[in-house]
């Protein structure tokens, strides 16, 4: 389906990948881990997979904790024994991992052409608190919206249709930015458009559908919605 920037009066942004890079979480496992790449890999997998399967077991718990089993296996699987202090230290790093360059002027340009901006996101509030405070946009958000208020995660349309009443907008106004290809094709289902952020040229999965948008950047999605 073709990108109706027209339809569009709310941005939604998800966080982890698409505001500020997990791939950053590796620098905390060096110090620590001999071969710190695959452990990293492994665990962000996991902690995903753990959201996914948690949906449909009822198994919900708030994701620092999702993200804290997911480390603790990651580990296990490559044989590394840490305590649990070290462990506490590199899950502190989602408090504080690297922000996208883009990230605060992109927000800005939306916020400024006067588009609402909202972050939705797996993460519990207090991860948001922290992560938004990191980036420096806390004056650029309307709000953040976790998951833990519906103690659902993506991609189950609840937490899209949640949002949609949080912000106070009809669903099919709202855009959601995402580098999350699982996230897109959750947002579409729940009657969202989905801009899928390409910042490091993947290819697209080939499961089914496409983005309504595919973006390199936040100024692409204010350059298509003429702002």
């Amino acid at each position: 389906m073709a990108f109706d920037a027209d339809q569009v009066t709310t941005v939604t942004f998800d966080s982890y990948s698409t505001l500020v890079d997990v791939d950053a979480a590796e620098k905390a496992l060096a110090d620590r881990v001999d071969d710190p790449e695959p452990v990293s890999k492994l665990w962000r997998a996991r902690s995903l997979e753990y959201t996914f399967v948690g949906n449909h077991v009822d198994g919900y718990q708030p994701f620092y904790e999702m993200n804290r089993d997911a480390l603790q296996y990651a580990l296990d699987a490559h044989g590394v024994d840490l305590p649990e202090e070290e462990r506490d230290a590199i899950l502190a790093v989602y408090h504080e991992l690297d922000v996208f360059d883009d990230v605060r002027d992109g927000i800005e340009r939306l916020r400024d052409g006067g588009y609402d901006c909202y972050v939705v996101s797996n993460g519990n509030p207090e991860m948001l608190d922290s992560m938004v405070e990191h980036a420096e946009i806390g004056d650029l958000l309307e709000d953040t919206i976790s998951a833990h208020e519906v103690e659902t995660f993506k991609p189950d349309a609840e937490i899209y249709r949640h949002a949609a009443g949080r912000t106070g907008t009809p669903i099919d106004e709202i855009v959601h930015v995402t580098a999350g290809w699982f996230d897109v094709m959750g947002a579409q289902n729940a009657g969202m458009q989905a801009a899928w952020v390409d910042r490091k040229d993947t290819p697209w999965e080939a499961y089914d559908g496409e983005p309504d948008l595919t973006i390199d950047t936040f100024y692409d999605l204010a350059e298509e919605l003429g702002v």
